[in-house]
């Protein structure tokens, strides 16, 4: 498979869960960095209209967004067995923990690109609400994780909600936006995860414009 390219940043969240994915199923791929996040010209973004990362560009399709990202390359891979998709998660709870994840993923976004890139004051309602509820989602996610975990097939070789919930736990010690001193059952859940050869090929960094 010829490589593709990836628009995105080594220190983020989202684009680090298609890193895994292309790792996993063995698409090779280019990172192209977004260096300042406050650019808003959209050829930096892959000719993304929203300004969001990450993009895929593969052939000559230009694809948006994190999970779409990761369905096409599973398709480029062939399709291989073994992924679960948030829908064949079938309980409440999976489909609330995959749901807290995402709200999770981009609560931090909100904080960090509001008030570390955007410099506005972190006592504002806003990012207050924000901060709140994200501390919320991680305490239910804390509660919930193992028996999530241990109800997916156990066939399974990767799983989106593993992936996203194992990228955002990292992140949060990569950025952190709060302390992760309450959660142990999402320490213990990112510690086994990260021993996976295809999360230890993809640390977070930051990317650096080269002279």
């Amino acid at each position: 498979m010829p490589p593709v390219q990836l628009f995105g940043r080594r220190g983020s969240h989202f684009t680090r869960v298609t890193r895994i994915f292309a790792e996993e199923l063995g698409v090779r791929y280019e990172i192209v960095p977004i260096y300042n996040m406050r650019d808003q010209d959209p050829t930096l973004y892959a000719s993304n209209p929203a300004l969001k990362m990450p993009t895929l560009r593969i052939g000559d399709d230009t694809v948006f967004g994190t999970e779409n990202i990761c369905r096409t390359l599973a398709d480029h891979a062939g399709s291989p067995a073994g992924i679960v998709w948030p829908e064949q998660l079938h309980s409440v709870e999976q489909r609330n923990a995959q749901e807290l994840v995402w709200h999770s993923m981009a609560a931090q976004v909100q904080i960090v690109l509001g008030t570390l890139v955007g410099k506005l004051p972190a006592d504002n309602i806003y990012f207050q609400k924000a901060l709140t509820g994200f501390v919320g989602a991680l305490g239910w996610l804390d509660r919930h994780v193992d028996p999530v975990v241990d109800s997916l097939p156990p066939s399974r070789k990767l799983s989106l909600f593993e992936t996203t919930l194992f990228c955002l736990i990292e992140h949060l010690h990569f950025r952190q936006t709060l302390p992760m001193d309450g959660y142990p059952a999402l320490a213990r859940f990112a510690a086994t995860f990260a021993t996976r050869p295809s999360a230890q090929r993809t640390p977070y960094e930051i990317d650096t414009r080269p002279n």
